[in-house]
């Protein structure tokens, strides 16, 4: 009878714990995602200097803080570089409105709409330099796909934790699965369900870098504070990851600044790098290639030294205890 209060206690803190974690995450992930706007957002125009010096001029003073607005000689090559989202270009016919909808259909679509005032009265036509995949033309496939690999290399990093208990066959563990996952990852979204353009090994490459800087993370994690490494690893990683990603969106269309850091997270790294690889030829990946390094580097260092959750080299020779001799009589 004297446990009753305490189980009774402990299953309300509980329950208020748990309310309390959906009143956080309710608004990490609804929060960003309903206030989506352009926030210093790359965008570019092209024409002759005079006009286009009085246009950027003008953009800027019509939409404050929204866009970041550059003149160009070539609008095009600044979109495949990663430069910029879009350019206007100033024409004999007007201006038309250059786009990249693999950078992001939401804004590539938000642009189309900001710029619909340009024309006077008339359509701005609208040239899509880098469009997304014909099969995925809304860019849905690319987003969704992205939330798979996150979800199963935080599960491995779990997994590789709580089942390998040597530091070698951890590593080995991490290494076996950052390999099969690129391949497999990539082969499935390209051949499979036709939503991913461009080379498959380099694709792969990308998949199996980001499946190991998350469960090499997790697992690292883990092995410096044990469960409580496996929960700051979910939590860090996926859970506040997966919301200021920007996968389905862009970083500057995300409240500032959770779109910056979540572009220093896993998730937000990985679907950049792939998007420049897949879509870009590798241009602007710099800085993403640098984060999921560190990660996966960073991780490998924590499972290589960390103590816990091993299985020692004492605890698999020891003897079983020798059983007490009795005592002898007189």
């Amino acid at each position: 009878m004297s446990r009753l209060p305490k189980a009774t206690s402990l299953a309300v803190l509980v329950a208020v714990a748990a309310v309390t974690l959906q009143a956080l995450l309710v608004p990490l992930f609804a929060g960003p995602a309903a206030n989506l706007e352009p926030r210093d957002l790359p965008l570019a125009v092209a024409g002759p200097a005079p006009a286009a010096d009085q246009l950027a001029a003008r953009l800027a003073a019509a939409h404050p803080g929204a866009f970041d607005v550059r003149v160009v000689a070539d609008a095009d090559a600044a979109i495949r570089n990663r430069d910029v989202y879009g350019a206007i270009v100033l024409g004999p016919q007007g201006p038309s409105l250059h786009v990249a909808s693999a950078a992001g259909p939401a804004v590539a679509s938000l642009l189309t709409q900001a710029t619909a005032a340009l024309g006077e009265g008339r359509p701005v036509p609208v040239v899509d330099v880098v469009p997304s995949d014909a099969d995925d033309p809304r860019g849905a496939g690319f987003g969704s796909g992205f939330l798979p690999l996150a979800m199963t290399s935080l599960l491995a990093g779990v997994l590789i934790f709580l089942v390998v208990k040597r530091r070698g066959d951890r590593l080995l563990a991490l290494g076996t699965f950052a390999v099969l996952a690129g391949l497999c990852g990539a082969a499935v979204q390209q051949y499979w369900l036709s939503v991913l353009p461009g080379d498959y090994l380099s694709n792969a490459a990308v998949m199996g870098l980001f499946g190991l800087a998350v469960a090499g993370t997790v697992a690292g994690l883990a092995a410096v504070l044990d469960r409580a490494g496996l929960a700051l690893g979910a939590l860090t990683v996926f859970l506040v990851g997966n919301a200021l990603s920007g996968v389905s969106s862009a970083a500057e269309l995300l409240p500032q600044p959770w779109g910056a850091v979540g572009q220093y997270l896993p998730i937000g790294a990985g679907s950049t790098l792939l998007r420049s690889v897949a879509y870009f030829d590798g241009n602007g990946a710099g800085t993403a290639i640098w984060v999921l390094c560190a990660y996966a580097i960073g991780g490998l260092l924590l499972v290589a030294f960390g103590r816990r959750g091993l299985a020692g080299p004492a605890a698999e020779v020891a003897p079983a205890p020798a059983e007490r001799e009795p005592a002898l009589a007189g």
